[in-house]
């Protein structure tokens, strides 16, 4: 007869490695409901203050509007046909700013991608903005400055930026924005970077042994950058805003980068001269930088006073709008359209399904809609595989039985980078430009990205301009044998596979669109 004591011994064994199965699922459960919890609070959690701005109309004279362009094209003989206007406007008000600039920029470094892609010379915009600035701040030493970027410029710590250190030995605050305060737009990646990754992958400094993914030379970049980055958020913005030297402000607000890979890239931008228009985006730009927790100079001279225009001069008005404000403005603008209303948009990234719905809402009212997209087929000097381009234009001439008009800008390495929607009606042009492409991470307050909206009678000079910008690319206006666009068969692709892989990354956030 046994021992009384082997009993429970040998009862117990074939339950412990039950029990420890149990207790191993139970974890296993635990991070994976920690997990989602996680990646749900950082997909939805509050905004910092200062963004999300949908500032009040405020009036405006037409004239103290103007549109600059940069366009990128080639003649009947391939030659690079380039016309630039952006930044050589932001050099000049720089260098006539006397009390303060503030500068927020998305890429600001001399990356150059695949060196001598595309048909135009790549120019030094980086160095060139970076030297406009020092030799502000040399001549006034007394001009408040403020730059404000992303961490994208130093590859997320592996590589300091150079131009950053130059203006911070000159005397100029430069802030990287602190993306972990935005929201997550990939929360299949994010959440499990946030529990096990986001300790291990601070901005650290050092030579990686993986790609540099902004450029092609020898450099490379550690893992804790590249783990960073898959977090796909920015702050996107492109803004500056300084005073005249006299006694306004101006403004510039538009889609194009002080980055050397995008200086061919076409893009567009508006100047705006007036102190309320400008301050909502200003506080706004202020508020960056204190979550960031940069360095702020007080940076808002009280003398600095900007009258709305001359008596009758004021026939216009705008607005700011930043991050989900954008995708509200453009809904209520398109929602609103009737039969005889036009449409017209310019993007280089068009899939954020609400809006793909209401322009097909708004197509089947009988509104003309016109859409000059990107092909999606260049990324500085690599091959793009069309989405999301591509499928949204095919599903959108599909559903409308062709109403809707798609043409493609013909690319040569660089990118049609700009973004901008016109909304015609009877009397009134209405139209939205800046930083934000139609899509999910950009207009639904995952990205920082800033905006203007304008109202203007049709036969502003300002209306007149941006409509010839877009007829002159639609329709291959001026110079004769120019061909900036395509027809939308060029380009097309009707594939599902194509389209629910831009569906798939869309919805998940998994992708750099």
């Amino acid at each position: 007869m046994p021992e009384p004591s082997d009993t429970p011994a040998a009862e117990s064994s074939p339950r412990q490695p039950r029990r420890t199965a149990w207790r191993l699922r139970a974890v296993l459960l635990a991070a994976l409901l920690g997990c989602f919890a996680l990646g749900a609070w950082h997909v939805n959690k509050p905004l910092p203050p200062g963004l999300r701005v949908a500032s009040a109309w405020q009036p405006i004279a037409s004239t103290d509007l103007r549109l600059l362009t940069d366009t990128t094209a080639a003649d009947a003989y391939g030659r690079p046909v380039v016309r630039q206007e952006i930044f050589d406007e932001q050099f000049r008000v720089i260098a006539a700013a006397r009390k303060f600039i503030v500068v927020d920029a998305f890429l600001f470094n001399d990356q150059r991608g695949a060196l001598d892609a595309g048909i135009a010379p790549l120019r030094p915009l980086s160095r060139e903005l970076r030297d406009a600035l020092i030799a502000a701040k040399t001549a006034t030493p007394s001009l408040a400055m403020l730059v404000i970027s992303d961490p994208i410029n130093n590859l997320y710590g592996a590589q300091p930026s150079n131009d950053f250190a130059l203006l911070r030995a000159a005397g100029i605050n430069v802030v990287t924005t602190d993306l972990d305060q935005l929201r997550d737009s990939n929360p299949i990646y994010s959440a499990p970077w946030h529990l096990l990754l986001s300790w291990w992958s601070g901005q650290d400094q050092g030579e990686g042994w993986l790609p540099n993914p902004l450029d092609n030379g020898p450099s490379r970049v550690t893992l804790r950058a590249w783990a960073r980055l898959l977090n796909f958020k920015a702050n996107h913005r492109k803004v500056l805003i300084a005073d005249d030297g006299a006694s306004q402000w101006v403004g510039i607000v538009g889609s194009a980068n002080p980055h050397d890979a995008s200086s061919a890239h076409s893009n567009i931008a508006v100047e705006i001269r007036g102190a309320a228009a400008l301050q909502p985006l200003l506080q706004s730009e202020l508020a960056i930088a204190r979550f960031s927790r940069g360095n702020i100079p007080i940076i808002v001279p009280e003398d600095i006073f900007s009258p709305p225009g001359k008596p009758g001069q004021v026939d216009s008005q705008i607005r700011v709008i930043t991050e989900g404000a954008i995708r509200d403005a453009v809904l209520g603008r398109i929602r609103s359209a009737q039969r005889g209303d036009a449409i017209d948009i310019a993007q280089f990234y068009l899939s954020e399904r609400e809006i793909i719905k209401s322009l097909l809402e708004a197509s089947s009212r009988g509104v003309a809609i016109r859409l000059l997209l990107d092909p999606n087929k260049d990324a500085f000097g690599h091959e793009k595989s069309g989405i999301p381009n591509r499928s949204v234009a095919s599903e959108l001439v599909s559903q409308s039985d062709g109403a809707i008009k798609v043409r493609w800008f013909r690319t040569h390495g660089e990118q049609f980078h700009s973004k901008m929607m016109l909304v015609r009606t009877r009397e009134r042009l209405w139209l939205a430009l800046g930083s934000a492409n139609f899509t999910r991470r950009n207009v639904a307050d995952y990205n920082l990205e800033a905006d203007v909206a304008i109202e203007t009678p049709l036969k502003s000079q300002f209306a007149l301009q941006a409509e010839r910008y877009f007829d002159a690319l639609w329709n291959n206006i001026a110079p004769p044998g120019v061909e900036y666009s395509a027809d939308f068969a060029v380009y097309t692709d009707p594939a599902q596979a194509s389209y629910w892989v831009y569906r798939l990354l869309e919805s998940t956030g998994m992708s750099t669109f």
